[in-house]
């Protein structure tokens, strides 16, 4: 039997009207509960066993379920892991009554999924008490389940713009690579080849080359700082610069009576450094390697503007690093920068790239740095040249880097072929 209790209205904090299922083959303690959770304000239903229970809950979707534990056919723990196995839209908070006997048997109503217990005969208050805290979690749970969904939306709205704004990536990783209109141009007997692999969609890296109508050449190897969409813009820009397809916008050309002739490498930096100086707004600078070649005589000029020392190869197996770093571009206004002259034989090659090559993580956790740059080129074919030749050596890093699929930052890298002649 029910114990005396005070009847009220369920917590105010609890607005909405839950539905409780009341399962008991005594007709009299259903009917007592129910005339207690209906002043309550509760919406209630009855049944007299588990399996009615079972069909009632599918049509009425109750919030609750108070279910006595011994009934006759299925018992009340039975009912409850059924109840559990049912697909639901929301949870269904269950409460077992036990009679002191049962209670030893709790930790198997538990493994059933009941959430809660009361010992018959049932106090009143203690009952309305167990529903107000199963109302909070109910409560929880729907505004967890709001949450979730509200969450849903913005993330099928964030994967849309995604969706969106990867197609525009990609397109433009199309564009930045024409910016490299081909992999491979020869200059008389000699060859340029160039490499770009970008850590993103796009990156801050390129590298390039031009030519004059007297055979005489030039290319160039640039960094611009940080990663994305600014640093590609920027990149863009700046390799305008150094087009073979305008050489009125080239700030490495000047029209002369005969044409178009080479400025100092140290000159085209400063112009260089001027423009990007100029730019308002504009927080990035750049690494720049350029040197331009005479194709008759070999003698090649270079400018380092904070870039990596470009790697000299010689045909007798010989190998130096060329350079003494520099102010990179856009950073001083007015900087100064001056050139390095050397002669190139027939055979000689050049290596200009970028630091993602040296600072290139290595699966020991160090980075590539020169010296290893030089043990992977030194370790290559000798028959491999141009773009094979920065395959390969790309190809090696990776490898040196446990097979990585991408790296940290952009490479790129740009190969002379010096043939004389």
């Amino acid at each position: 039997m029910l114990q005396n209790a005070a009847f009220a209205f369920p917590d105010a904090r609890d607005a909405v009207i839950r539905r409780v299922l009341v399962v008991d083959d005594s007709l009299v303690q259903r009917r007592i509960l129910t005339l207690m959770l209906k002043r309550w304000g509760y919406d209630v239903a009855e049944a007299e066993d588990a399996e009615t229970g079972l069909i009632l809950c599918d049509r009425f979707q109750p919030d609750f379920i108070i279910s006595d534990w011994m009934m006759p056919g299925m018992s009340g723990v039975e009912f409850c892991a059924a109840f559990r196995a049912t697909p639901r839209a929301s949870y269904g908070y269950f409460i077992l009554l036990t009679s002191k006997s049962e209670k030893a048997a709790v930790a198997s109503g538990l493994e059933s999924g009941a959430d809660d217990f009361l010992t018959k005969p049932v106090n009143g208050d203690e009952l309305r008490a167990r529903l107000i805290a199963g109302a909070r979690i109910l409560s929880m749970e729907q505004e967890l389940k709001a949450k979730t969904a509200v969450i849903a939306d913005t993330l099928a709205e964030l994967q849309s713009v995604h969706a969106l704004i990867d197609k525009d990536l990609q397109q433009a990783r199309i564009l930045q690579q024409s910016l490299m209109p081909a992999r491979s141009a020869t200059f008389g007997k000699s060859r340029v080849s160039v490499l770009l692999q970008s850590c993103g969609h796009v990156g801050g890296d390129i590298a390039g080359m031009f030519g004059l109508e007297n055979g005489d050449f030039g290319l160039f190897s640039l960094d611009v700082s940080g990663h994305g969409i600014t640093s590609a813009m920027m990149t863009a820009r700046v390799a305008g610069h150094l087009s073979s397809d305008h050489p009125d916008e080239n700030l490495a050309l000047c029209r002369t009576d005969h044409g178009f002739a080479f400025l100092p490498p140290s000159r085209v930096a400063e112009r260089l450094n001027d423009r990007v100086v100029a730019q308002q707004g504009v927080t990035e600078y750049l690494t720049l390697a350029y040197m331009q070649v005479c194709a008759s005589s070999g003698h090649a000029r270079l400018v380092q503007a904070g870039h990596p020392p470009p790697l000299l190869l010689r045909q007798n197996g010989e190998a130096v690093f060329i350079g003494d770093g520099g102010l990179p571009i856009g950073l001083i206004e007015h900087a100064p920068y001056v050139d390095h002259s050397f002669d190139l034989s027939p055979g000689d090659r050049v290596l200009l790239y970028t630091d993602g090559l040296t600072e290139a993580m290595l699966a020991d956790g160090a980075m590539l740095d020169e010296d290893g740059l030089l043990d992977l080129v030194q370790n290559l074919p000798r028959d491999l040249s141009g773009p094979d030749f920065l395959d390969a050596l790309h190809d090696s890093l990776k490898l040196k880097a446990g097979n990585a699929v991408d790296f940290d930052d952009d490479i790129s890298a740009a190969l002379l072929e010096y043939g004389g002649l």
